[in-house]
């Protein structure tokens, strides 16, 4: 397992600068719904969210998973930061010309509930995501990326959607509505890494080749902090 400086390489950045955004911009949005068929609809972070899962992937199979950690953790605390923002800009004075205030509030708002269920839902997942990635590439010695990296999504993904939509939306929506809208936002996730899959296996491969690093998790702790 290399835990060495050079694993915090410029394209390690470059891609923890495109994570973190995707992140908090996902939790921005994720308050739209998305209609995809008639009475079905999904947040609308599902057109961006599965990207964070393609850059974990990246990051755990090329740098390992205490890189990964660190880049998580990064993601959790940009987002917290955006979302302590948001209610400070809310809560701010505002002059009675300017009659934005509502809609503004409506946009930007989150309420403690879907608070904890976006940073629940997105530490559960992009960890275990993570996990499951980093062990089955040890235990395959390093073969069969295409199907590590659809397993570890599929675990990852599974506990993403069913921890958020749960503690998001019980009690707001009916069950039938809730059991659809999770199955619906999970398949289009899945559908979106597997779509990828090929150009995030040239692009690991690219970065394993320009960085020389290749890391391997042997005998790794795999603890949250």
């Amino acid at each position: 397992m290399e835990n060495d400086r050079r694993s915090y390489t410029g394209i390690f950045v470059a891609l923890a600068m495109i994570f973190v955004p995707c992140l908090v911009v996902s939790n921005l949005i994720a308050g739209k719904l998305w209609e995809i068929i008639p009475g079905i609809a999904v947040p609308a972070s599902a057109i961006l969210f599965p990207v964070t899962y393609i850059l974990s992937d990246v990051f755990t199979e090329v740098y390992g998973f205490e890189r990964t950690r660190l880049v998580i953790w990064l993601g959790f605390l940009c987002n917290f930061i955006a979302v302590v923002a948001y209610v400070i800009t809310i809560l701010l004075p505002y002059p009675k010309y300017w009659y934005e205030q509502e809609a503004f509030a409506v946009v930007l708002g989150m309420t403690p509930r879907f608070l904890i269920a976006s940073l629940a839902a997105y530490l559960l997942g992009e960890f275990s995501n993570s996990i499951t990635l980093s062990k089955l590439k040890v235990k395959n010695k390093g073969e069969h990326l295409w199907s590590r990296l659809i397993i570890s999504t599929v675990i990852g993904e599974a506990l993403d959607s069913v921890i958020f939509i749960l503690i998001a939306f019980v009690g707001v929506l009916p069950a039938r509505q809730l059991f659809m809208m999770i199955i619906f936002q999970y398949v289009i996730k899945l559908i979106f890494e597997v779509v990828c899959s090929p150009l995030t296996i040239r692009f690991i491969g690219y970065i394993k080749k320009k960085d020389e690093i290749d890391t391997y998790d042997y005998e790794q702790k795999y603890k949250f902090f």
